[in-house]
C-alpha cells in the first residue's frame, strides 16, 4: 500500500510539473511571444521593427539579473514603451516561471 501511495504521489507532482511548465509556454505565446518570438530572439514583424533584444544571448542573459528581467515583466520596459507591464495580469508564480523560461533560452 505505501508503495502505491509514493508511485501515486509521485506521478501527480510528475504531472504538476508537466502542467506548470505547459503554463508557462502558454502564457509565453499569449503574452510574449509576437514581439520576442518562439526562441526570445525577437526575430518577428515587431521585433525588429522595434529593435527588441534578443534574449538568448550569451551577453544579454550574464548583464540581466533575475530582478531586471522580473521588473521588465512586472512593470514594463523604460527602453520599450510598448512592453507593457503585466504585474496585475499575471502571478508573482507566473512571472517567475516566465523569468525561468526566459533562462533557458540562452544559447551554448
Amino acid at each position: 500500500m505505501k508503495i502505491r501511495l509514493a508511485l501515486l504521489l509521485s506521478l501527480s507532482l510528475a504531472t504538476a510539473a508537466h502542467a506548470e511548465e505547459d503554463s508557462v509556454a502558454e502564457v509565453w505565446t499569449a503574452k510574449c511571444k509576437s514581439c520576442h518570438g518562439p526562441d526570445g530572439r525577437a526575430q518577428t514583424q515587431m521585433g525588429k521593427k522595434e529593435a527588441i533584444v534578443d534574449m538568448s544571448q550569451p551577453a544579454w542573459q550574464q548583464a540581466q539579473t533575475d530582478a531586471d528581467i522580473r521588473e521588465a515583466i512586472a512593470d514594463g520596459s523604460p527602453r520599450n514603451k510598448k512592453m507593457k507591464a503585466y504585474k496585475d495580469k499575471l502571478t508573482p508564480q507566473q512571472i517567475d516561471a516566465l523569468v525561468a523560461y526566459i533562462r533557458g533560452m540562452k544559447k551554448g
